[in-house]
């Protein structure tokens, strides 16, 4: 009875379980059709990314590189020998010279090399990876700065101009296009007739020589330079490199690489807008030692202007240089040319105290004073630029050329009814004037026509010898 009962129970759940069993087979067994078609997408799908590479999706960067597997806070072979960095620079432009500041701009590119194999990948090919700036601040890079620089820029028109490129070695080439503003030590002693020695020098800020060696990459071919660089006032003699050691007491030896530059400065700019018109202010002053002694308004006037003249050339120049402590060579030329204007007025100076001293004499001895130095034909002759020998004024104030009986006859200012008798007098008194005043000119004004211009030539020759 009970293995009968127990027959029953195992009959119902048999019957139970058979149709969910079925079920469940039949949605594990698919549809012949069904299982064709999909076998035939996943070949077409895998045919179109052969032939297609960039639908293949690859491994992130990060996985190929590792750098999720490392500390890149810490340089390559830490612990160890410093790293070597090769640095290599392509000079774009030197944008200015700044003698005022006392600096330079320059545009370049400034390009790192160095092996770190924690960025080692695989690669059949041994074809390269090329990145851009957003790869920069996950890994390690050299952090070279500028000695005495000013302001320093990365261009980043119209992304940063950055390039990572990495070799499957772990060799890594890191170029960025940077403009620099940097002090450059000037001489001004020679100037405007100088040559100046310029250098950017590249260091590493954090790490000394026990953690990095810069080198310069291919020797003296490491520094190239744009053929079309040129400056309006200065002329690039020569681009050159060098490497040397920089000493902190706090933190040891540093390599420090540099990038120098001669430049020679062109003289015609100056010539033109300081030199030259020195020179004719010097022989403008000149021109007075040739008026008469008498014409007291017209060489004071022409003294004041050519100094004055001297004057302003000199705080032009001033306003273009710095407030240097010693004397510069454009400074010796226009302060000899300044000399040279002033002892002119000093010249006339002296000259007209003189004739007031010899008049005193002369009158003293002789009680009244003399003919060729009375004061109304001295003062017309001083105004208008005529010689006054008129036939009304003879008694009282007329010019003696050698002697009273070779006065001359006829008036040059009247009412003249024909004027060609006038004109004639004026011919021959134009003769006489002339002969007056070589005859009567003081001393001093005939050997300053010979001293003045002979000093002043030899100052130019030694002048032009020595800076040029």
């Amino acid at each position: 009875m009970i293995l009968a009962s127990q027959l029953v129970f195992f009959t119902c759940i048999w019957i139970t379980l058979m149709p969910n069993a079925s079920a469940v087979a039949e949605i594990k067994t698919p549809h012949p059709r069904c299982s064709s078609s999909m076998e035939q997408t996943r070949k077409q799908e895998t045919r179109m990314r052969k032939e297609d590479s960039t639908k293949v999706w690859p491994l992130k960067y990060k996985q190929i590189l590792h750098i999720e597997d490392h500390d890149f806070a810490m340089r390559p072979g830490f612990g160890g020998s410093p790293v070597p960095v090769g640095i290599d620079v392509q000079v774009e432009s030197i944008d200015s010279i700044s003698e005022v500041d006392m600096d330079f701009t320059m545009t370049f590119y400034l390009r790192h090399y160095w092996k770190d194999e924690r960025l080692a990948f695989p690669s059949k090919t041994n074809k390269s990876m090329t990145f851009d700036h957003r790869l920069i601040k996950k890994i390690w890079v050299p952090d070279i700065f500028f000695v005495h620089s000013k302001r320093s820029f990365i261009h980043d028109t119209t992304v940063e101009n950055i390039m990572l490129r990495v070799h499957p070695d772990g060799s890594v080439l890191f170029s960025v296009r940077i403009t620099v503003s940097a002090m450059c030590f000037m001489d001004f002693s020679r100037f405007p007739l100088d040559t100046q020695n310029c250098s950017l020098e590249l260091e590493s800020y954090a790490y000394n020589e026990e953690d990095l060696m810069l080198y310069w990459k291919h020797g003296n071919m490491s520094l190239n330079t744009d053929e079309h660089i040129s400056l309006s006032q200065f002329f690039i003699e020569e681009f050159s490199t060098s490497s040397g050691f920089a000493f902190y007491s706090s933190t040891g030896w540093y390599n420090r690489l540099f990038i120098n530059f001669v430049l020679r400065r062109h003289i015609f700019f100056f010539v033109l807008q300081t030199y030259f018109p020195a020179m004719l202010m010097v022989m403008l002053s000149w021109v007075s030692f040739w008026i008469d002694r008498r014409a007291v308004p017209a060489r004071v006037s022409l003294g004041i202007t050519t100094v004055l003249t001297m004057s302003t050339i000199l705080s032009g120049v001033s306003a273009s240089m710095p407030q240097v402590s010693y004397i510069k060579a454009v400074d010796v030329y226009l302060w000899v040319s300044s000399l040279f204007v002033f002892l002119s007025v000093i010249e006339y100076a002296a000259v007209n105290y003189l004739t007031t001293v010899e008049e005193r004499k002369r009158f003293k001895k002789t009680g009244k004073i003399s003919r060729m130095y009375s004061i109304e034909a001295t003062q017309a002759m001083a105004f208008d630029g005529c010689y006054h020998d008129c036939k009304t004024d003879m008694d009282q104030t007329s010019f003696s050329l050698h002697s009273e009986e070779d006065a001359l006859q006829g008036r040059c200012i009247g009412n003249l009814s024909a004027d060609s008798p006038r004109i004639q007098r004026r011919k021959s008194l134009g003769g006489q004037v002339g002969r007056i005043i070589l005859e009567n000119n003081h001393v001093i004004d005939t050997y300053s026509r010979i001293l003045f211009p002979t000093v002043y030539i030899t100052f130019n020759l030694f002048y032009w010898s020595i800076y040029v």
